[in-house]
This record gives C-alpha cells, sequence and structure tokens, in this order.
C-alpha cells in the first residue's frame, strides 16, 4: 500500500523565488528539513536527469538519516518532478515527489504531491513534516529584502 500526501499554498512570491528555494542547495537546507532537524546537501543538480543527496540530522539526538535521488523532470518556475530512496534499508522503496508552480495574482500557487512514502513512515507525520517545512519556506520566499 503506498502512502502519499497532497499540499496547496499560495505564496506572496513570484515563480522564479520560490521555484529558486527549490532547487538552490542553501535555500533547500535552510527550509526543508522539519522543526528540530538541520539539513546537509551533498549533491544538488537541478535539472531533468540531475541527481541529488542529502541527510536530515535531529538536532536533539544527533542521529540522522541520508537520502538521495533523480529529477525525473524540470519545467523552470513551472514543475519539479523527482524520485528519491532513503539510504536505510528499514526505509524501502521510491518516494515520487511533484510541485507545480504557477504565477497567480497573489504571487505562486504550488501544489505537492508525494506518492509511495515508505509504509513506516505514517502519512500524518509526513504531512505534518511538509506543513513545517512550507511554514519556513514562506518565510525565505515573501520577505523583500534590499541590498542597500
Amino acid at each position: 500500500m503506498s502512502n502519499s500526501v497532497s499540499l496547496h499554498r499560495i505564496l506572496k512570491a513570484s515563480p522564479e523565488k520560490v521555484f529558486r528555494a527549490f532547487t538552490q542547495a542553501p535555500a533547500i537546507a535552510s527550509w526543508l528539513p522539519p522543526y528540530g532537524f538541520l539539513c546537509t546537501v551533498q549533491e544538488m543538480n537541478a535539472t531533468t536527469g540531475g541527481t541529488f543527496r542529502m541527510s536530515f540530522t535531529n538536532f536533539s539526538t544527533g542521529n540522522s538519516h541520508s537520502f538521495g535521488g533523480t529529477y525525473v523532470e524540470v519545467k523552470p518556475n513551472e514543475l519539479l518532478k523527482y524520485t528519491d530512496k532513503f539510504d536505510d534499508p528499514n526505509l524501502p522503496g521510491e518516494i515520487t515527489t511533484s510541485i507545480w508552480f504557477r504565477k497567480t495574482i497573489a504571487g505562486t500557487e504550488i501544489k505537492i504531491l508525494q506518492e509511495g512514502i515508505p509504509a513506516a513512515i505514517p502519512a500524518e507525520m509526513c504531512y505534518l513534516g511538509w506543513q513545517e517545512s512550507l511554514e519556513k519556506l514562506t518565510k525565505l520566499v515573501e520577505p523583500e529584502i534590499p541590498d542597500a
């Protein structure tokens, strides 16, 4: 049985800025891990056929889990689709994540669909983690801070 989660948000930022937050290593490391976790990006080539590797570390315990995958389809500022697998054999299977970006009068609509979450991870916990991540994403992309 395949776990999946679906999320939807409107962000007050351009599709270009939001897409950049998903495809630049320092940006994704700052917002993707849920609260209480740190992210280290070892590799990120956000192009169709490119690969990525990263790890999340629990700040309380120091334990970490690593994962990596392949970008299946990349349409700048429109679509990001990738697969990933955990290195831990207790979390088998391949996860597919699709993110759609659409310019709106308010900024950018994002829709996220994550499918194939390992059975050991309850979908509700994955959904909660994504909600925390998206709060952090919002705080990264919505401020307009001049360089002056």
